[in-house]
């Protein structure tokens, strides 16, 4: 309640810019980060990733709808799923783009994440085109790591501002959404998201709030002032070491 009430004050009173936010994780954020139920390869990347304090900073917690857009392997869709409970959902969103690529890797799309169906009982998985972005119900956040720059690649093929209004419409009104992805250097082209792996922060605020989101939040505990922005970001002197944004825009209440 306490962090609501700041961003909704920032909202208001920053109204073309954000307050950084560090907010300290529940105990509920920390037990699903210490899920006994989450890979070792997944909590082996904690001490880079801070699952805790992205829960903090998304407001994850009980009763709430997340979608998990462009999970991956589901290292955030499993915390979330507990971080959630009780009474909340969350439901993986996989792009049909993303089903082609796993085809090609001979894995069935329409199995993805059924083990973790099995284990997280408020897990829901949705197969469809990013521009046609939907939800079975209003939704509180909608959270995408590390994918945002995808999605201006030619493998994808798409209009990031459809994808980004369509975003709009499934969240409820007050409802986040909430963008992590390698920062990119301001001086470099747009071509950069294919290049590098990267994209500009300030081409993520342009774009997003072109869709008629407002930026009430950001964080730095991703930061790292000694990635020089101009490396491929699996380039081993820099992987999950990566300067990073994380963005909070909102969907207007009214």
């Amino acid at each position: 309640m306490k962090r609501a009430i700041l961003l909704m004050a920032g909202a208001a009173l920053l109204a073309s810019s954000a307050i950084v936010l560090a907010a300290a994780p529940t105990a509920q954020m920390k037990v699903a980060v210490a899920d006994t139920g989450r890979p070792a390869a997944d909590t082996a990347r904690d001490e880079n990733r801070k699952p805790a304090e992205m829960l903090a900073f998304a407001g994850i917690g009980p009763g709430k709808v997340v979608v998990d857009m462009l999970p991956g392997g589901g290292y955030f869709t499993r915390i979330f799923a507990k971080a959630v409970e009780p009474g909340g959902r969350v439901y993986a969103y996989f792009g049909t783009q993303y089903d082609a690529r796993l085809k090609t890797q001979n894995k069935d799309p329409d199995n993805q994440f059924a083990d973790l169906k099995q284990t997280y009982k408020n897990l829901g998985v949705i197969h469809g085109p990013l521009p046609q972005f939907v939800t079975p119900e209003p939704v509180d956040v909608v959270w995408t790591s590390d994918n945002y720059h995808d999605m201006h690649n030619k493998a994808y093929d798409m209009d990031v501002s459809v994808v980004n209004k369509a975003i709009y419409k499934s969240l409820k009104p007050g409802g986040y959404y909430v963008i992590v992805d390698h920062k990119a250097a301001e001086s470099t082209g747009d071509d950069v998201t294919e290049a590098l792996h990267r994209i500009k922060e300030s081409t993520t605020k342009t774009e997003v709030e072109a869709a008629g989101f407002k930026l009430v939040a950001e964080s730095n505990v991703l930061r790292n002032p000694k990635d020089p922005r101009d490396k491929l970001v699996f380039d081993p002197s820099i992987r999950h070491h990566t300067d990073q944004f994380i963005l909070t825009f909102m969907k207007p209440r009214h």
